[in-house]
């Protein structure tokens, strides 16, 4: 969304989006006007499962999808940002000889772009330190870019975030957030400590798709399924953020000077991509993480001293859209 926008503030680009079939982009790309091709991808596991065995059988029939798609279309360049669908896609790429440029925004690389980085003609990352996991072959391709973020995010206004959620401006509000998809962990957290974290603080709750409590109905708090538009202003009357360990979420929290509690998706449920941000970005910022097993008393205590604490202000992220798009329009043709 934010190479989109910039592409458009530039002056514009046929742009092509290949997404997942039955997945969450067509409605993202549908709402700004971008044609959408849905592909098959199978999951790359890192771990025994029957499933494997399936999937595997879904790739090569998203490469001839990625193909016809890439054909018709006939593109300058192909802009991969990682995941089980790049893959079809950046093969599909190679087939046809057209230049890909692969990003990686989470320190470590998940294991979709380790395969399109052996097809990519650049590898643009978001950290330094992910240079340590590849092989001196592709560090001849790498360019440290940051992450792209979306301007419009970072122009939100607080008046307008009172007014939608019409909570009261001379008390401070805290924004919890799970991810796209919610986090039960999280809810659960707030949730069991909401009477106590409602005497400090107003709390604005993002829960995720169907994971509303329609019974919970307190002065100072606020749940929402999803933000999309009004998100912007929810950051700007935000002074903390509660959030998961992804890279993008965390590049704009940065962005923004937010106060920040990280709590990282913890190993059992990912290869520990989000614990690795999130020690880079306490390392920079000053800011805090918890993870493991989370009692509501450990996570009251923590919520207060993110909260109290200075962060570092001077400490920088770059927002590494500019670049991005210079680099696809060098290889345009």
């Amino acid at each position: 969304m934010a190479v989109i926008e910039e592409i458009r503030k530039r002056g514009g680009a046929e742009i092509l989006y290949i997404g997942s079939k039955g997945g969450v982009e067509a409605g993202m790309m549908e709402r700004v006007g971008v044609p959408f091709v849905g592909v098959h991808c199978g999951k790359l596991r890192r771990y025994f499962s029957w499933k494997n065995f399936v999937d595997i059988l879904k790739v090569p029939t998203g490469i001839i999808q990625a193909y016809k798609a890439l054909k018709e279309f006939s593109p300058d360049v192909v802009f991969s940002k990682g995941g089980y669908v790049a893959v079809p896609v950046v093969i599909a790429a190679r087939i046809l000889k057209l230049p890909v440029i692969s990003h990686e925004s989470d320190v470590s690389p998940g294991l979709a772009n380790k395969i399109s980085f052996k097809f990519s003609k650049q590898i643009c990352l978001s950290f330094e330190e992910t240079k340590s996991f590849l092989s001196k072959s592709l560090l001849k391709k790498v360019i440290v870019t940051g992450n792209p973020v979306r301007e419009s995010i970072l122009q939100g206004n607080a008046e307008s975030g009172h007014k939608f959620t019409g909570l009261d401006m001379h008390r401070p509000v805290i924004l919890v957030m799970g991810g796209s998809l919610g986090a039960k962990q999280i809810n659960d957290l707030v949730r069991d400590s909401l009477n106590e974290l409602l005497k400090r603080y107003q709390v604005v709750h993002i829960t995720g798709k169907g994971n509303l409590d329609l019974g919970v109905h307190k002065e100072g708090y606020r749940q929402y399924e999803f933000l999309d538009e009004p998100l912007k202003d929810i950051f700007a009357m935000s002074e903390m953020v509660v959030s998961r360990g992804g890279a993008n979420s965390l590049f704009e929290l940065a962005l923004m000077q937010k106060k920040v509690l990280i709590i990282p998706l913890a190993l059992h449920a990912s290869r520990g991509e989000q614990i690795a941000n999130a020690q880079v970005f306490v390392r920079k910022f000053g800011w805090s993480m918890i993870s493991g097993n989370i009692v509501a008393n450990e996570f009251l205590k923590t919520i207060d001293y993110a909260f109290n604490n200075d962060i570092n202000k001077s400490a920088k992220v770059v927002n590494g859209t500019s670049l991005i798009v210079d680099i696809i329009n060098k290889f345009k043709k």
